[in-house]
Parts: C-alpha cells; structure tokens; sequence
C-alpha cells in the first residue's frame, strides 16, 4: 500500500489500523504452509503493482511488460482524472490470484511488493513543509488472518528484510514520489494531458514499450542522450529509473534530460509563433471592440 497518510483513519471499517509505527516497532507475526488460514489471503486479493513488480513477474513469465499487462493486470484511477495504477487480474470469474496454488505462491521468489509487506502496510509521507518523502508503517488486521497470534515477535525492519522488501521499495522510489508530487501539487499543475496520461502508464507499467519509445528516432532528435547512457537501457531496472526521470520533466518541468539543440530551436520557434499568435488575437478583438463603439455611436 502505498499512500499519502496522516493519523487519522477515514474508513473504521478498514482492516488497515489507524496507528503508524517506525521501523523499530515490535510486531508479532508469522505466515507458513502448516497455519490454519493458510492460501486464505490469496482467496481474495486486492493488490496494487509497483512497476519493479511487474518488471519482476514479467521477467519470471518470460513475456514482454505489455503481454503481462494484458493477461494479468487491470488498470484503475488513482485519483479521478489523474494517473493510474494497476492491479493484479483474479482468475476468471472470480477472486482468487492467478498465481495461487495448493502449495502456496507459484511465483513466491518474484511475488508483488504488497504481499512480501503484509501484514504490514508501507505508507508514504510527504508534509507540506518538507521536500522529501518518509516511509511509515501500519499493521493489517483481517478476521481470517491467524498469522497475529503466532508466538513469534520481531521488529518491521527485521520482518522487512525477512521478506526482501528492501530492493523493491528502492526501486520503486522514484514512481512513490512522482504520485505524491501529483498529490501534492492538486490542481496547481493542472489536469494531466491524455498524452501525459499515456506516457506515465508507459513509462511506468510498460517497460519493453517504453524501450522501444525511448530508442526511437523521434525521440533521440528531442533529447541530447549518449550513446554510452542509451547502452545501458539493456537493463530493464535502469531503464524504469530513468523513465522516473522522464516523467518527472515531463509532468513537472524538473529538466534533467537535456533537450537537442535543434529541439531547442524549434520549441522557442513554437513557443513565439504561439506568443504572436495570442497578441494579433487580443488586437482582432481590441478592434473589433472599437468598431462596435464607434457604430453605437
């Protein structure tokens, strides 16, 4: 889970606890084959994707992002008209995860960073007078879990690195912080462009897409990109960090991928044409405005 929170808890009903804890809090937990609700929390899922989760799955599938995306995901609104998520599709015509099995996870090594955290839920901060974003904790305590009354206590950082939930928030930094400055910008930025929409989900969901996007001729004449730096987009992992940069310029205007000097040309070219376009429009209608109060006259 992943969210702006405070400590407040809107939804009474939610199985997510209104507390938030650090690293260091004592939790008592423990998830195995022999426990009696054992499969019971993938009988039912709910679980949203970071994009090192669908690089992770796809990889272990052996498919591309975009046949992933199709087979085993569906996409949802994070906020109403603004960028999106996805979660992971259910079997057909029903609840359970597609990855489930009698034996538990079939693809346990590469499974989602939500279900490596749970019982624990990550919640990602940011306060109006801070410029970076802080990772808190809260406990999910759901009726049919029994894993709460096992007799074994451990801290959530120990339970995290248990569960190997370091690389995946690592990964996924740059994308939690793209969704909080969306958050927090509101409406200052303005409603995203469909065009803006399409290239967060690419970018962001669609790894192998956006490789093909990102080595295209059209792109590499807007941006001045080495030729060493676009070697190493081989790598899905540093390809996905650098699409995080991509879009934080593009949604945000934060310009850390320099722009072709012919790019360059040809966006200030636009940018008057637009400019001079505006000031005969004013004049057109400052003219005809005087053309009517000479005829009233």
């Amino acid at each position: 889970m992943n969210q702006t929170s405070d400590n407040t808890n809107p939804y009474p009903t939610s199985p997510v606890m209104p507390e938030m804890f650090e690293g260091n809090k004592t939790i008592q937990f423990s998830c195995h084959k022999g426990i009696g609700c054992f499969n019971a929390c993938c009988k039912s899922i709910d679980i949203s994707l970071t994009p090192y989760d669908i690089v992770r799955l796809k990889n272990r599938l052996a498919i591309t992002s975009s046949e992933f995306l199709e087979h085993f995901t569906f996409p949802f609104e994070m906020e109403m008209n603004s960028i999106a998520g996805v979660k992971l599709k259910p079997v057909e015509n029903g609840t359970a995860c597609q990855f489930m099995t009698i034996d538990g996870c079939s693809v346990y090594e590469d499974r989602p960073t939500a279900c490596r955290y749970y019982p624990v839920a990550l919640l990602s901060l940011r306060r109006q007078d801070e410029y970076v974003d802080r990772n808190a904790y809260a406990l999910v305590k759901e009726d049919h879990c029994l894993g709460h009354l096992e007799p074994r206590s451990l801290t959530i950082d120990e339970y995290r690195a248990e569960q190997g939930i370091e690389p995946y928030d690592e990964a996924s930094r740059g994308w939690r912080q793209l969704i909080l400055k969306k958050k927090s910008s509101g409406p200052s930025i303005g409603k995203p462009s469909k065009r803006s929409l399409q290239l967060f989900f690419m970018a962001c969901y669609d790894i192998d897409r956006f490789r093909e996007f990102a080595l295209s001729d059209s792109f590499n004449m807007l941006y001045d990109i080495s030729d060493k730096e676009r070697a190493t987009w081989t790598s899905d992992d540093v390809l996905m960090q650098f699409g995080f940069r991509f879009l934080r310029q593009v949604l945000f205007g934060e310009e850390t991928i320099k722009m072709s000097e012919d790019a360059l040309l040809v966006r200030r070219k636009q940018v008057q044409d637009s400019r001079m376009r505006l000031e005969l429009e004013a004049a057109a209608i400052k003219a005809q405005h005087e053309d009517d109060l000479v005829d009233e006259d």
